[in-house]
């Protein structure tokens, strides 16, 4: 079809000019709170062991400001080792708080937050890592290890979130990071509350995203596959093994492997990614 001798041709119509490229370039923006890591404060729960401490050393690293929470656990030296962490983090030049908090009561949380202001002033990145797990079989599940486990991953984090958010929307300027898991998608045998649990922290992860973007707040999770940590000792050889196997890269992850990229997703770079879960698991979910 030939194009019209007298005027442009139809596609034209469609070319911003460049009074329309202003006009989109002079929307409003939020300017971050700071133009990079040093002065941010991180916030990590359960941060004394483990993956939680693979965080906060990360956030250490980058020059945050770190404060993270804890609870003892049985047949577990959580006290010592959060000691250990908060010494190593101090010796890096790191302003560190550190205390004991069960993020299952409200009251707590409130309390630990309080003090993370009083010390540090506000909270520019929120990691809810704090996570326990009661394994058996759904018919061997007692009411109370189902109540357990879901209160600490789910509410636990809701809790945490809620003290948060009043100095997010404060200042306009957000990241919180829920550690999920690779069982919220893809459960194996034993796992249900456990599963139950991450895939409502999933749930809210992508909740708390719509509520918070207008204030500018990044919501996001990161899902592992099996990582080295305490928790893994817990387990069998042979699952442990199996996972090795059905990871396409053939190995299993270092807790660094996912505290670079829950750091990546508190980072400026990560500034347009908001509601998702990001599965680091070696490719486990493709065997």
């Amino acid at each position: 079809m030939p194009f019209p001798s007298n005027g442009p041709p139809p596609w034209t119509d469609a070319i911003v000019t460049p009074a329309a490229s202003l006009a989109l370039e002079t929307e409003p923006k939020a300017a971050p709170v700071a133009s990079d890591w040093p002065g941010r404060v991180a916030v990590v729960t359960g941060g004394a062991t483990g993956l939680g401490r693979a965080v906060a050393m990360e956030f250490g690293r980058l020059g945050c400001k770190v404060a993270f929470c804890w609870v003892e656990l049985p047949g577990r030296e959580v006290e010592a080792t959060a000691l250990l962490t908060e010494t190593t983090l101090a010796a890096m030049g790191v302003e560190v708080y550190s205390a004991r908090c069960d993020v299952r009561d409200r009251n707590r949380v409130d309390h630990f937050f309080g003090e993370v202001e009083r010390r540090f002033g506000t909270v520019h990145c929120l990691v809810n890592n704090a996570g326990i797990a009661h394994d058996g079989a759904l018919w061997r599940l007692s009411a109370a290890a189902w109540a357990e486990v879901m209160d600490t991953n789910v509410t636990g984090a809701f809790h945490c979130l809620s003290a948060a958010t009043p100095h997010f929307r404060k200042q306009r300027w957000g990241k919180v990071v829920n550690v999920s898991a690779h069982q919220a998608g893809r459960p194996g045998f034993g796992v249900s509350n456990y599963a139950a649990s991450k895939a409502a922290l999933e749930g809210l992860t992508r909740a708390a995203a719509v509520d918070l973007g207008p204030s500018n707040v990044n919501v996001n999770a990161v899902a592992p596959g099996f990582v080295r940590s305490e928790r893994l000792e817990q387990l069998p050889k042979d699952v442990i093994e199996r996972a090795r196997k059905r990871a396409v890269l053939g190995r299993l992850a270092e807790p660094a492997d996912i505290a670079q990229v829950i750091t990546f997703l508190c980072s400026d770079a990560a500034r347009h990614i908001t509601g998702q879960t990001i599965v680091v698991d070696g490719g486990l979910s493709l065997g």
